[in-house]
């Protein structure tokens, strides 16, 4: 595509000292081989890339059964909730992305619940706040995990339901060893669940100790709830199809909302020191249904970029790609300061827009053909100047731009950088050094099939559990904004502009690459770099991932309180010191970081004629699984 708009930006004296990466790290240009802390994966038959090892193994395992990339998607996505209970659970959310094998386009299946016919602006006014809390039970919205993972295996799966689920209920039933993080948030929660939540402490706690790290886990309560539902499914047919619509009707209809809707009129803690009851009801998650929906995309090169929609923040990926695309990045050195000045300059325009115009389009109306478009990148990206910007910047996409600025900077909260703002999703006020996160898997099969999806909340400690399920309800609600004017603002029936957004990418018509990653706020920028490092840079899968990470946090944070930190740019310090000193020169603010510490980022496709996969390093828990 022509270069509409692009900006020289002048090299530094300082820039011209950099040339190959002190600490060893290489883009593959040139280069005949690059180390990895891991192979990548490559085979024929099929692999599961996801951000826990015992995730990836339960999903090869189905494959080595003769299921396909869908059934071991849900086996998948149904163990993370059990061995990374800290990151997702039963009562969470989860937007997949797939393409089935001969299929025109990929689909978006949203797994993204709503918020209940109580959830009004007025009675959260009623209730002092002036911000949705980010933990306790009034930011619940409906748990809609289960639907879109059942809605999968029925629509394209093989197996049973039994198949899929007997993993995570051996897990939940027999016990796992607990990663450092998970059992770092059950130890930072523990007097907390005591005290304010004991059915939290019952199921995280149990015998009044917090388990240590590595030890063996279990959650019985979780097991009891998934055994019961299907039980109650085999006991409603011996076919496939109706047992899956039972086990639906179990959650949504049956004893898994009965007990939501009697927990959530409990007066309960939150984490601003009040005791609130929640507004989620039975008739909430009775009335809703995951959906199907078409992706949003664009072309990059030679592929096709393709996200759910302005529901989640995943077409402000394609607005990035839209203002990077033709720009001289391949000539960029992967590890120097051009490259990462110009992909968070682009980042900072990027999140703004989100900010000022994405919301659920069943109810607002987002600009998408406008933000999406080659003139509105042009002018965007001819905004981008040599030095770091530290404004609020949304572009003028409708009329109301500037109102909509105005709006939202009036609103922003303390940004707390204790809370780990920038750093992840804080989702316990009382606990900061404790971060909320997110999973992600992708999986690829030997007929061609491609899933990616990012599951999340229910966390653990966002949330006390619903004691006679054994697990927490979704706090995404903290999303919403309390204004009415505003396109995400908080309403019966809507859907929270989610920070979940796999990415599936397609090379003439043909499913290509699932990547996504963990990480709130950060999920597009670390795929975005990552994207960048494999279509433009050609590193290999596992290289990219391994690549020197950053992120900037100079946006409004999705989650309660709603800070802001202008300039700030979280950076590894495996980049070279001449980089970050020339990113500093720039007016980065910079906030450098240990080596491995930003992204988990996942990945699974195809590339000549063979099935590929990679994963993180970062916090020694993700694995790819294939062959």
């Amino acid at each position: 595509m022509a270069v509409v708009g692009a900006v020289a930006l002048r090299r530094t004296s300082t820039e011209h000292a950099i040339a190959a990466d002190a600490a060893g790290w290489r883009g593959a240009r040139g280069v005949s081989q690059t180390f990895t802390t891991r192979p990548e994966i490559r085979g024929t038959f099929g692999a599961v890339s996801s951000t826990h090892w015992l995730g990836s193994t339960v999903g090869f395992g189905i494959l080595e059964r003769g299921g396909n990339a869908f059934d071991a998607a849900v086996a998948t996505g149904f163990a993370l909730q059990i061995v990374e209970p800290h990151l997702n659970g039963p009562g969470g959310e989860v937007p997949i992305l797939f393409q089935s094998a001969g299929a025109a386009r990929p689909r978006v299946l949203c797994g993204q619940g709503v918020a209940p016919r109580l959830a009004t602006i007025e009675r959260f006014a009623a209730e002092g706040l002036d911000r949705v809390p980010g933990t306790g039970l009034m930011p619940a919205v409906v748990p809609g995990a289960f639907d879109a993972w059942m809605m999968l295996l029925r629509d394209f799966g093989t197996l049973r339901l039994r198949d899929v689920l007997e993993p995570a209920i051996g897990y939940a039933q027999h016990g796992f060893p607990l990663a450092h993080r998970a059992a770092a948030s059950i130890h930072a929660g523990a007097a907390f669940f005591s005290r304010e939540w004991p059915t939290s402490a019952a199921v995280w706690t149990p015998g009044g100790a917090a388990p240590k790290p590595g030890a063996r886990f279990a959650s019985p309560a979780i097991a009891g709830t998934y055994r019961r539902i299907l039980a109650e499914a085999e006991a409603a047919s011996t076919a496939r199809e109706p047992q899956i619509e039972a086990a639906r009707d179990a959650f949504y209809r049956g004893f898994v909302a009965e007990a939501v809707d009697r927990f959530m009129r409990t007066e309960i803690a939150d984490g601003l020191g009040e005791r609130r009851a929640g507004l989620l009801r039975a008739d909430d998650m009775a009335r809703w249904r995951a959906s199907y929906e078409d992706t949003v995309a664009v072309p990059f090169g030679d592929v096709a970029v393709h996200k759910a929609g302005p529901w989640c923040q995943g077409p402000m990926l394609l607005q990035c790609l839209r203002m990077l695309d033709g720009l001289e990045l391949p000539d960029m050195a992967a590890n120097g300061p051009d490259f990462v000045h110009r992909v968070v300059e682009t980042m900072k325009l990027a999140l703004a827009d989100r900010d000022a115009f994405f919301g659920d389009p069943d109810h607002v109306e987002v600009p998408l053909d406008r933000l999406l478009s080659v003139e509105y990148a042009a002018e965007r990206r001819a905004s981008i100047g040599e030095t770091a910007d530290r404004s609020f910047r949304p572009g003028a996409a409708t009329p109301c731009w500037a109102e909509r600025r105005d709006r939202l900077l009036a609103q922003i909260g303390d940004p707390a950088p204790s809370a780990g703002i920038g750093l992840g999703e804080p989702t316990f006020a009382d606990l900061p050094e404790v971060e909320g996160d997110t999973v992600h898997l992708d999986v690829v099969d030997r007929w061609g099939n491609l899933v990616s999806a990012t599951p999340s909340g229910g966390w653990l400690q966002s949330s006390p559990a619903v004691g006679e399920l054994g697990f927490s309800v979704t706090t995404r609600g903290q999303m919403f904004w309390l204004d009415a004017t505003l396109p995400c603002a908080l309403g019966p029936g809507r859907r929270p502009r989610t920070t979940l957004t796999p990415t599936l990418i397609t090379r003439d018509g043909e499913p290509c690459l699932g990547i996504g990653t963990p990480g709130g706020d950060q999920q597009e920028q670390w795929t975005l770099s990552t994207f960048l490092r494999i279509f433009q840079q050609r590193l290999g899968l596992q290289a990219a991932i391994d690549a020197p990470q950053f992120h900037t946090a100079h946006y409004i944070s999705s989650f309660f309180p709603r800070g802001f930190t202008p300039g700030v740019l979280h950076i590894e310090d495996r980049f070279p010191e001449a980089t970050r000193r020339a990113l500093a020169e720039r007016g980065h603010l910079l906030a450098e970081q240990p080596g491995w510490s930003l992204g988990r980022v996942c990945a699974a496709g195809f590339s000549d004629g063979m099935v590929r996969a990679a994963a993180t390093p970062r916090y020694m828990q993700a694995y790819a699984v294939g062959r």
